[in-house]
């Protein structure tokens, strides 16, 4: 079993690469990989070359190719990123508008409709939120992000909907508090990786 973490943060001393790596470790011994897009470089550009493969009409570029190898050896992938105006950042959403395509995501048939190909993939989100939980309660922030991601993306390629653990108030002044809730949502989703818990 291959677990691919990816995560899109700038700077290599944040809260959300340091949430990742604690991740990678609680996995370890198992087959873990970490995808750092931002470190990487990956161009989040969805281009004419993008659009051309989407239409069935040229080859995939060789990083969307890469990345595909990547997500076809893995059994779980887990998203982990810092909630930006209540979504994912740009370079995360542009890898999915790249990576996540027709013919390798899903299969639009003409006749047939969609045909989903992702069944044998898993998918959890670990959010990195500045704002409390009880924000996120409020105003249905969670909801509306989870719909976005788990409905929008892993439901429509046939994935499977993973554990989702949001680290909350990720900028506050107390770190043991920080501390502690990073610690209980890399537990919860290493736990439902290993097939321990959800």
């Amino acid at each position: 079993m291959k677990t691919l973490i990816v995560t899109a943060h700038p700077d290599q001393d944040s809260l959300t690469l340091g949430v990742a790596r604690l991740l990678q470790e609680a996995l370890h011994p198992g087959d873990v990989e970490l995808a750092d897009l931002a470190a990487e470089g990956f161009d989040p550009r969805f281009t004419m070359a993008d659009r051309d493969h989407y239409r069935g009409d040229g080859a995939a570029p060789a990083d969307v190719t890469r990345e595909q190898r990547r997500l076809d050896e893995a059994d779980h992938l887990v998203l982990v990123f810092p909630v930006y105006w209540w979504s994912m950042p740009a370079l995360l959403k542009g890898w999915i508008d790249r990576v996540f395509v027709n013919g390798w995501a899903f299969e639009i048939d003409p006749t047939g409709g969609t045909r989903r190909t992702l069944g044998r993939l898993t998918v959890h989100l670990l959010p990195v939120a500045g704002d409390a939980l009880g924000t996120y309660e409020r105003h249905g922030y969670e909801q509306a992000l989870r719909t976005q991601i788990e409905h929008g993306i892993v439901d429509y390629c046939g994935a499977q909907r993973g554990a989702v653990a949001f680290v909350h108030e990720s900028e506050r002044d107390d770190d043991a508090a920080r501390q502690a809730a990073v610690e209980d949502a890399v537990d919860r989703i290493a736990r439902a990786v290993q097939g321990t818990g959800r």
